[in-house]
């Protein structure tokens, strides 16, 4: 997901950290755009194929509201839609989002019991070198245990950028702490596993950007992005474009 950033691999590490948060503005700002992804990884989760990734989000002095979603060219594919309310002060960031994916009951259902929307808070600090998240379920599908008991899903990732080969790159390694069937690979997963049993690193991963000048005045982002997942033994070369 993207907050209101200009093009460039320091907000690309940011957004990666930080998810529909904005840095502070003196005035309200508001940004629109689109990813196109040649599949479609998160947090080391297969969740599609070739994907159009659109985003909207508005800020004003730290606060920020986003909507971000994906969706594919098959009609199987599934679609998702996140709306991010988030703020942002100094290195520190807290948000909530609501994720939405179809293929289940409809978006206006929200039973605990009967729903596609899954609840995230986010809190997290950007030390400059290094930037730390954490992510926790509170309500909707919030993931479960073996036992059939709520797991409240959560993941925490360290992320950080540099340069090298005159490029702008950032590492990211992601983890779930505790057993959940929230990070088990993704529906496109060929992982024999239901669950995660305990703790698992789910995620590490690197991405370059390189800023391609298609005229004097424009710019196209280009992005590549290698994820492996040691918890399901997957691993991902993610290509794509931003607009």
């Amino acid at each position: 997901m993207k907050g209101l950033f200009q093009k460039g691999i320091l907000p690309l590490a940011i957004a990666t950290a930080f998810p529909g948060v904005v840095l502070a503005q003196d005035k309200v700002e508001a940004e629109v755009g689109f990813d196109l992804v040649s599949n479609y990884i998160w947090r080391g989760q297969d969740l599609g194929n070739i994907s159009v990734q659109p985003s909207l989000a508005i800020g004003y002095k730290g606060l920020s509201l986003s909507a971000w979603g994906s969706v594919g060219f098959e009609k199987t594919d599934t679609k998702e839609l996140d709306l991010t309310l988030g703020y942002e002060a100094g290195g520190f960031s807290v948000s909530v989002t609501d994720y939405w994916f179809n293929g289940g009951p409809g978006y206006f259902h929200y039973g605990s019991h009967n729903t596609n929307h899954t609840f995230e808070a986010q809190v997290g600090y950007d030390f400059g070198l290094l930037a730390f998240n954490w992510y926790t379920n509170f309500a909707g599908n919030v993931g479960y245990k073996s036992d059939g008991k709520k797991a409240y899903a959560s993941y925490m990732s360290v992320s950080a950028p540099f340069k090298l080969g005159g490029l702008n790159w950032v590492a990211t390694v992601g983890a779930t702490p505790w057993e959940n069937d929230f990070y088990a690979g993704g529906g496109n997963s060929e992982y024999s596993k239901a669950m995660v049993n305990g703790f698992a690193v789910c995620e590490v991963g690197i991405t370059v950007e390189k800023e391609l000048q298609i005229t004097p005045s424009w710019t196209l982002p280009v992005f590549a992005q290698l994820v492996w997942n040691p918890a399901t033994e997957g691993a991902h070369f993610v290509a794509g474009l931003s607009f």
